[in-house]
């Protein structure tokens, strides 16, 4: 692993040298990868373009983030820019590499959860962006579109991942082949109209099995906050390390969003009916509401009430985007009709 990980910097180190100029644009990227961006930004892009494909794609993003915390666990990966002092290979000659705001995740380095759940996420839209392509037009050329697109995203995704000192290479790599298959298994099976009870149990079911999990290990003698010490430990700012990185962060946002889901379409089984213009207004007001609700500041002490708060506001996320935002253009525009 000495030689994957010493090869991973220079990698690195060549990105950065050649591709400076871009930084703003490998930024740019990291953060459309980042999975609170599969919550926040293509959620409600893709449920009121299809309410299916959207439910679909918040339960894949929650499942696969899931899956991958747990999977970060137990395979202990290092991250770069942590790596490069700890490892103390490069006293003599030192990489000359830059960290930048994005850099400092606290949590272990494999697989990349960037690359995962972007894999898995888009995997949903893709798929069902293609086959509506081709059953409109048979058109095998327009129909490989979108899957070309969607194997451009994860590259640049992992490119953005390497340039910031992230990831290493193979660890974009794991997350990107696990994604994909996660999401070709998962989109399948859409929980639409399932009951109440489904969502409060696999909320419930996650949560538990990961305190399990982390209590077991503990035990075990494994110090889960390993990584977390090294980030605070080579991160040139220390504004960078912040509590929503954190596995825990990663695991209550998933559990919310799951519960949010479930009770989202317990209070309006199958979603308001509305034509593309309310739907489009729903979009621009959801999204003005998530950019609220995401910016909303948090306490971080104690970490358990930071943590509960970050539980509650991603239950209220499918709330916003289901119910609140398209029951008020439902009642404003028929309100219209009527008068």
């Amino acid at each position: 692993m000495e030689e994957l990980y010493t090869q991973g910097i220079w990698m690195a180190e060549s990105l950065q040298e050649k591709t400076m100029s871009q930084e703003k644009l490998w930024l740019i990227v990291t953060h459309m990868g980042d999975p609170k961006a599969a919550f926040l930004l293509i959620f409600p892009l893709t449920y009121f373009i299809n309410k299916r494909t959207g439910v679909s794609v918040l339960w894949v993003a929650a499942i696969s983030e899931w899956l991958n915390l747990v999977l970060k666990w137990m395979l202990f990966g290092e991250r770069p820019f942590w790596w490069i002092g700890e490892s103390r290979l490069f006293v003599q000659n030192p990489p000359k590499v830059h960290q930048f705001a994005s850099t400092c995740e606290t949590g272990p380095g494999s697989p990349s959860g960037h690359a995962m759940v972007t894999a898995a996420v888009w995997w949903v839209m893709v798929s069902s962006l293609g086959s509506f392509l081709y059953s409109r037009s048979q058109s095998v050329l327009l129909t490989a579109v979108p899957y070309l697109l969607y194997l451009a995203m994860l590259v640049a995704v992992g490119f953005s991942r390497i340039f910031i000192l992230a990831h290493f290479p193979h660890q974009v790599i794991a997350g990107s082949i696990t994604g994909f298959i996660l999401g070709a298994v998962l989109s399948r099976r859409v929980p639409e109209g399932r009951p109440l009870l489904f969502f409060v149990c696999s909320s419930i079911g996650l949560l538990v099995s990961a305190l399990l999990l982390h209590g077991v290990l503990e035990q075990l003698g494994i110090n889960l906050s390993w990584s977390i010490a090294l980030a605070k430990k080579w991160c040139t700012h220390s504004e960078w390390i912040r509590l929503d990185t954190a596995p825990f962060s990663s695991l209550t946002r998933d559990c919310g969003a799951i519960l949010g889901l479930g009770l989202a379409q317990y209070w309006k089984p199958g979603g308001w009916s509305l034509p593309w213009a309310p739907r489009a207004l729903c979009l621009a007001l959801s999204s003005l509401g998530l950019y609220h609700v995401n910016r909303l500041p948090l306490p971080v002490h104690p970490p358990s009430l930071f943590y509960g708060l970050f539980f509650t506001k991603f239950i209220i996320v499918p709330q916003v985007v289901i119910v609140f935002v398209p029951g008020l253009v439902h009642l404003l525009t028929d309100k219209k009709k009527k008068d």
